[in-house]
Parts: structure tokens; sequence; C-alpha cells
């Protein structure tokens, strides 16, 4: 697996940049960022460490998908992180076999840290190659997504 880093400097507090990541109060926020993914982009489940969490969206033929994770770690607007462990296949959650074992294991980290008053989000994604470039071209534009969402 190949390590990306992506880095967004939003001008609002660190509080409310990590509860819109989230989605923690309104889960739309969490759906409007990730838009760029999946137009359909939602989540199910709970952002608690330990908590299973799955990302969720649609095809364009109407077909549920995502991943199956696991929160490792929610350090409340300093880091979350989560391990992908499986996949949907509708409401099949597939969690071995050759399609998972490419990158299960795989880890996507949020850090948050504060600058002259700004909040700096750092991800950090483990990927394999076959999404490298969907991956480069689809987070600045998520994250862009996110600065517009938490500077209104």
């Amino acid at each position: 697996m190949e390590k990306l880093t992506f880095r967004q400097e939003i001008n609002a507090s660190v509080q409310r940049v990590y509860e819109a990541m989230l989605g923690l109060n309104d889960k739309s926020f969490y759906e409007y960022w990730t838009a760029p993914f999946n137009p359909t982009s939602t989540y199910e489940g709970s952002w608690d460490e330990g908590s299973k969490i799955c990302f969720v969206g649609v095809d364009e033929k109407g077909n549920k998908g995502g991943m199956v994770s696991e929160v490792v770690e929610n350090i409340p607007a300093k880091r979350v992180a989560v391990r992908h462990y499986g996949f949907l296949d509708g409401d099949v959650e597939v969690t071995s076999g050759e399609q998972v074992e490419k990158w299960a294991g795989g880890v996507e980290a949020y850090n948050f840290e504060v600058s002259d008053g700004r909040t700096i989000v750092v991800v950090e994604l483990d990927t394999i190659d076959d999404y490298l470039e969907y991956f480069k071209e689809k987070y600045p534009k998520a994250l862009q997504k996110l600065k517009e969402l938490c500077e209104k």
C-alpha cells in the first residue's frame, strides 16, 4: 500500500472543523464534504473509538456499496483514525477474500492542528495503486468543500 497525505487550512475553530468533518451534530455536513467521492456518500454507525462504521454510497446502477471499518482512535479535535477491513456488497459485509486482502488493514486518519487561530486538517490515507489517482483527484475537492462549509 501507498500512503497519501492531504492538507487543508480552514479559517474556523478546530472544534467546528472536527464536528463538521464527522457530521457529529448534523450528518448532512459529512455528506456535503464527501460528495466528491460519491454524491450519495454517508456513513452508518458511530465515530466512537472501537466502533464499527460503514462508509456507504449508491453506485450509478442503484447498488449500495462501501467500506466496513473500525474507529481505532478518536481524540476529539485532535485525531480520528479508521482501519478498513471489508466492503459492502449491497447489505452483505465482505471481510475476507482476494478483493479484501489487497487493502484490508489500511488506515485513514484525520489530524487536526491549530496554527494562528486556523485549523489545519491533515489526512493520511493508505491506498492501493488502483485508487491512487482517484484519491489524488477527489480528496483535494472534498477538503475544499469542508473548508467552504466550515468558513460559512
